[in-house]
């Protein structure tokens, strides 16, 4: 059995073992869980059934990420996108009123013609084509973006009408298992404990309990639902034929797809930079080691979530805590797989693990990620200024996809005022307009 886990996945191999990547793909799961919950809400808003929504979003993130770990053997987990599933709510089912079906028909087509692109080579292309700096800022980028996503959820930054944020209220109970997820996650991190951010999210449930932050589940439910496999090739109930089909025939709709297809072909590359600088399977220049097997699989895994009626499924940046608890190898996917499938029949116990309670683990792997900012070349303006751009961009914009956008846009600039646009590879010209067009179109 061992030997054959080490043919398959090379743990040894990559300086791994069977523990440590089972406690790698649990972090990873804990960080991420909170989807199992939210998701399901989003789509119910969007008029999808939520035991329909609960089922595509567990099944096709415990698919898609076996897949990732199986295919690409890298440890990078994939559910339903954040970004996405709020458009496809609130944009395509919410202010235009369109069916969810005919939504879930606008993620499909997206998923389709970026494989499509993976298959040709040119996400791949592109990817090569960004200069050092801008890789490494992306990744760096990324570390602010999760550690604020975890003091957010933590409770420890809020909303301000006057300087948009502002410290959070540290007397509240979610403040205070927020604050203790940062002790044990630091503090065992330091001390180089095995398992820390693991460790850090368990004794924060365990202290959420008595402060009524942990919600205790009172219900089971084990029976699942498949309303919303086949989305797109489903008939519209006001006898409007298939949903792809009004998706092909309005061309505003077409352009949500290209909308689509731009944030999930650069979030995902953003990510996988990210996870493979902690993962080691980035080198120094920021090239990434059998890049195409992950960004198929990726790309496979949104025209699948439109497929069964999850939103778009892709990467997850906050795989970035499973390696850096020391997973190396796709056997950590099999792990968080496993767990997203009895997530589909055991959602409430996955709800005890709150926001709260990851906040530590998701503000050490914003640490570990931005010290990789000395490696930038800071007396260069030309290469300087748009890692800057792209660092403060994503987490600003709340997005990965707009700072990398703004990023790529910066750079050609500076290259144009500095004579220097022969130095630009052709497809950053490309991306950069793509940005534009986007910028403009989109807001």
């Amino acid at each position: 059995m061992r030997q054959a886990i080490e043919r398959i996945f090379k743990v040894e191999k990559r300086g791994s073992t069977l523990g440590t990547e089972v406690v790698g793909g649990l972090t990873t799961f804990l960080t991420m869980a909170y989807i199992v919950a939210v998701n399901p809400a989003m789509m119910e808003a969007a008029g999808m059934p939520f035991n329909a929504a609960l089922t595509a979003t567990c099944l096709g993130a415990a698919v898609m990420t076996v897949a990732m770990g199986v295919i690409a053997n890298r440890p990078i987990a994939l559910a339903s996108g954040m970004g996405i599933n709020a458009i496809v709510a609130y944009t395509l089912c919410g202010s235009m009123g369109l069916d969810w079906r005919v939504a879930m028909g606008v993620v499909f087509l997206e998923g389709v013609f970026i494989f499509v692109l993976v298959m040709c080579g040119l996400r791949e292309a592109v990817m090569n084509a960004i200069p050092v700096a801008l890789r490494r800022a992306i990744g760096i980028g990324i570390g602010l973006f999760v550690a604020f996503i975890g003091l957010k959820g933590g409770g420890l930054v809020a909303d301000d009408p006057s300087t948009l944020i502002a410290m959070g209220d540290l007397t509240s109970p979610h403040a205070a298992v927020a604050i203790v997820s940062i002790v044990l996650a630091v503090g065992l991190t330091v001390r180089g404990s095995k398992g820390a951010l693991l460790i850090s999210i368990a004794g924060a449930v365990v202290v959420g309990i008595p402060l009524g932050v942990t919600t205790l589940p009172t219900s089971f439910d084990f029976s699942l639902d498949f309303a919303a496999f086949a989305a797109p090739f489903q008939a519209l109930p006001d006898g409007g034929g298939l949903a792809i089909v009004q998706v092909l025939a309005q061309p505003v709709l077409l352009m949500f797809v290209f909308s689509l297809l731009m944030s999930d072909f650069f979030d995902t590359m953003g990510i996988v930079m990210a996870v493979g600088a902690k993962a080691g399977f980035v080198d120094e220049q920021g090239d990434i080691e059998d890049v195409r097997p992950i960004l198929a699989v990726d790309s496979a895994a949104a025209a699948a979530g439109g497929f069964i009626g999850a939103s778009s499924i892709t990467c997850y940046a906050e795989s970035t805590s499973g390696a850096a608890a020391g997973a190396r190898t796709g056997l950590s996917n099999l792990v968080v797989g496993v767990a997203f499938l009895a997530c589909a029949f055991l959602a409430p116990i996955v709800g005890m693990v709150g926001a709260s309670a990851t906040c530590g683990a998701l503000v050490v792997v914003g640490y570990l990620m931005i010290r990789e900012i000395g490696d930038i070349d800071w007396s260069d303006a030309a290469a300087a200024f748009p890692a800057f751009v792209t660092i403060v961009g994503i987490p600003f914009t709340y997005s990965i996809a707009n700072g990398i956008g703004f990023g790529f846009i910066s750079y050609c600039l500076v290259k144009i005022v500095r004579g220097q646009a022969r130095d630009v590879k052709p497809l950053m010209w490309v991306a950069s307009a793509a940005f534009l067009v986007a910028f403009v179109a989109f807001g």
